[in-house]
């Protein structure tokens, strides 16, 4: 069988559970990835062999979306193009885990796909939402990359099709300790936009993951890592509490392993927002600005009671099973 598996390249997310997934496809056949978007930071460990720029997210320096950047950098002419060429009739099976690309491809080929991930669980109404709807934002979780067929992942079991989250190994066999600091990870903020914050609480040691970070460094309270999958995953391991956006991969591993979670979502990220609505739901803390007060907010944070609401690891034999048996129905 001959496997083509897209993956989404915004944020590290994807990719990561693209590699801790590619050993298991292996057992059902020949798998070829498609790499679709420029601006995730995490080395990617299995066969590409097919790119694009696709459509990615950029981010503002302090916690936003950068709008001008993102549609400066989307071509929808070369869009159509890649998805009119994309050799995709050449396989037996596609999974798609939130490719635009690839989900236009299908349609104009006659493609049969299925929608893999986190992103396929908005496809249930039971899935939780803010208060306060986006219209766009829905469109985009509906269509971005719609599929006849959808397995979601999520941090419950919101409806029959979301299983639970892909766990990496390390952190399912980890014996997780508490040495007392706190792991920051919020792609969407550059240094200058949170380091007084921090400098400000001295008492307290941080391990802090940025993009633009190429050694390990440590500056007062404050130790700079390049983002590392190695080095990410022994802090967490071993870490109090972890401040780090409303994404999806991160706060389900740090539930996991039951650490203190702070999520900023990212603003105005309606996929991150309805993260954080599902996260509040369980009892974890959500400040959706910082502000000039961000040493307070964490202070309060570290002083609260400490929730660890309980979640599953996905049985990734027995997910892919159910996968590639509902492509077949």
């Amino acid at each position: 069988m001959k496997i083509f598996y897209a993956i989404q390249a915004t944020g590290n997310g994807h990719i990561s559970r693209a590699m801790q997934l590619y050993p298991y496809l292996k057992k059902f056949g020949e798998v070829d990835f498609f790499l679709s978007g420029s601006n995730a930071s995490l080395n990617l460990d299995v066969p590409v062999k097919y790119t694009s720029k696709g459509c990615s997210l950029f981010y503002s320096a302090c916690g936003g979306l950068d709008y001008w950047k993102i549609t400066k950098n989307i071509n929808l002419y070369n869009i159509i193009k890649e998805a009119q060429s994309l050799p995709i009739r050449q396989y037996d099976f596609v999974i798609n885990d939130f490719d635009s690309i690839t989900s236009l491809a299908c349609k104009l080929q006659k493609v049969h796909s299925v929608q893999f991930g986190h992103q396929a669980s908005f496809v249930s109404k039971l899935t939780p939402r803010p208060a306060k709807k986006s219209l766009m934002g829905e469109i985009v979780l509906q269509h971005f990359s719609s599929a006849p067929k959808n397995i979601g992942l999520h941090f419950e079991n919101y409806d029959s099709f979301i299983r639970p989250p892909i766990i990496k190994e390390e952190i399912q066999l980890a014996d997780p300790v508490d040495k007392k600091y706190i792991t920051v990870y919020l792609p969407s903020f550059d240094r200058f936009c949170l380091e007084k914050a921090f400098n400000d609480l001295p008492d307290i040691e941080f391990h802090w993951f940025l993009n633009d970070i190429t050694t390990k460094t440590t500056i007062r309270n404050v130790t700079y890592y390049p983002v590392n999958q190695t080095y990410f995953n022994e802090s967490l391991i071993s870490c109090h509490g972890i401040i780090t956006g409303g994404g999806f991969e991160t706060p389900a591993e740090a539930l996991y392993l039951k650490k203190k979670i702070l999520s900023i979502p990212i603003q105005n990220h309606y996929e991150q927002e309805c993260n954080a609505a599902a996260l509040k739901k369980m009892g974890v803390p959500v400040v959706y600005e910082v502000g000039n007060h961000f040493d307070k907010i964490i202070v309060n944070w570290l002083n609260s009671e400490t929730i660890n609401p309980e979640i599953k690891a996905n049985c990734i034999p027995e997910t892919l099973q159910y996968l590639f048996d509902t492509y077949n129905d």
